[in-house]
């Protein structure tokens, strides 16, 4: 599609011009749907342009090619067909800026021009690329360490392209995010890894609110964060919602009042509607109606009362980071062929997360929704890195599923020999799940 935006290369094959590989990388990540930023810099015009950066978006439907123009005192944004964007780069490279980043899933790529104009070409294989990954970058190198692909949730490799967040909010400041430097606004180098971060899981919050049906403009959108600690992915959240078009209504939830303090202080000044942070425990919630409900690192059966909490509340989205996983591991009876396994107390406490994990899915499941369990992103204060996501079907099950999910619920608690799992034990006491004894 834009072999013809790129004038061959010189017939030497020995050394090939080095700016028509670069443009030849970039029309294949662009036509691809790979290119995650190119990044133009070293800027060599007139004026005071000081960088351009590049994005993927959908705009009216269609695949397009952002420009953001960053001047000493101001942006200004352009979007351009991916035909004309890729010319417009073409034209611009080597002539207005003399260095060039380009980042895509599989490469990180970087193009820049010696002082005598001679183009010289780095190539560097992401250390993960051979794994599947999504767009996004995170907290053990220059990526995300949730690797996994996008959920399924964003419909596969025609998903929509993930909306970035802009580090131009001005409550990033508050939070410590951003800072000025001559004049700009900048991120905190410190907080590189903690941005991308937020900006992975923006990514897999943006793909279940629009499988859950609530992506039209203006639908009011009800969610609460539990142990939302300082605010980083509740005020990313509200500002993912705003720039979509809906009309969001979150709470912050959290035990600490000076993090509540603190949140709440940042949403005066800044005047943002349908943000509000409040002090509180997930396990002593009343009913209320949620549209999506968050929890991340609830420790130990805190997640399974937050599921309860979304369940109860009707929630279509349901996201759980699980963390310290106690009430499953004592319970365990080590099945006879696992024994050689288990006899080691990691293998021991990684069976009992996974047991735990699928146990809750599975109830999930029953109680209507899509349920996956992906690898996410190990935060700096845990290294725990799953994520369980559900989104309500729009169906409720038929019976024979049903039947199905009770029998395998029950086959796990009976070759395990579990005797309680505090979610399903909530749902049994307020009667969401019938006595699975006939299962057996």
């Amino acid at each position: 599609m834009f072999s013809s935006l790129v004038s061959p290369a010189p017939d030497d094959r020995a050394a090939p011009d080095e700016r028509e590989r670069f443009l030849r990388l970039l029309s294949t990540a662009v036509a691809e749907r790979r290119l995650q930023r190119l990044l133009l810099s070293k800027y060599q015009g007139e004026g005071d342009v000081e960088r351009l950066t590049v994005r993927l978006i959908e705009l009216r439907g269609e695949a397009a090619l952002s420009f953001l123009w960053r001047h000493a005192t101001k942006d200004i944004t352009r979007n351009h067909t991916l035909e004309a964007g890729v010319a417009e780069i073409t034209t611009l490279l080597g002539q207005s800026f003399g260095q060039a980043n380009l980042d895509t899933e599989a490469q990180e790529v970087q193009l820049r021009f010696s002082r005598k104009g001679k183009p010289l070409l780095h190539v560097t294989r992401r250390p993960d690329a051979e794994r599947p990954v999504a767009e996004g970058s995170g907290p053990q190198d220059d990526r995300t360490e949730a690797q996994s692909p996008e959920p399924s949730v964003a419909g596969g490799h025609d998903r929509e392209k993930p909306r970035a967040l802009s580090l131009g909010s001005p409550f990033w400041r508050e939070l410590g995010v951003t800072h000025e430097v001559k004049g700009r606004v900048d991120l905190v180098p410190a907080m590189a890894r903690k941005w991308k971060q937020i900006n992975k899981f923006i990514e897999i919050f943006g793909a279940a609110v629009r499988h859950a049906g609530l992506s039209a403009p203006g639908t009011p959108v009800r969610l609460a964060d539990f142990g939302s600690g300082k605010g980083y992915l509740t005020f990313a959240m509200h500002d993912y919602l705003q720039s979509v078009g809906l009309a969001p209504d979150v709470q912050g939830v959290e035990l600490r009042q000076d993090m509540v303090t603190l949140g709440n202080d940042a949403v005066k000044r800044h005047t943002l509607k349908g943000l509000r942070f409040e002090q509180g425990d997930v396990r002593q919630r009343e009913d209320i109606r949620l549209d999506v409900m968050v929890a991340l690192h609830a420790c130990d059966i805190a997640t399974d009362y937050a599921m309860h909490v979304g369940l109860r509340s009707g929630a279509r989205i349901i996201m759980c980071a699980p963390c310290c996983h106690k009430e499953v591991r004592p319970q365990i009876r080590t099945p006879a062929a696992l024994r050689p396994l288990l006899q080691h107390g990691i293998h021991l406490g990684q069976e009992a997360e996974m047991v735990t994990d699928s146990v809750r899915a599975l109830l999930l499941e029953l109680m209507g929704y899509d349920t996956q369990v992906i690898e996410f992103i190990a935060l700096e204060h845990t290294s725990k890195n799953k994520m369980v996501l559900a989104v309500k079907r729009p169906q409720g099950l038929t019976a024979a599923r049903r039947a199905e999910l009770l029998a395998q619920l029950h086959e796990i608690k009976q070759f395990y020999g579990l005797r309680q799992q505090t979610l399903e034990t909530l749902l049994r006491e307020d009667g969401r799940l019938a006595d699975e004894s006939a299962a057996g």
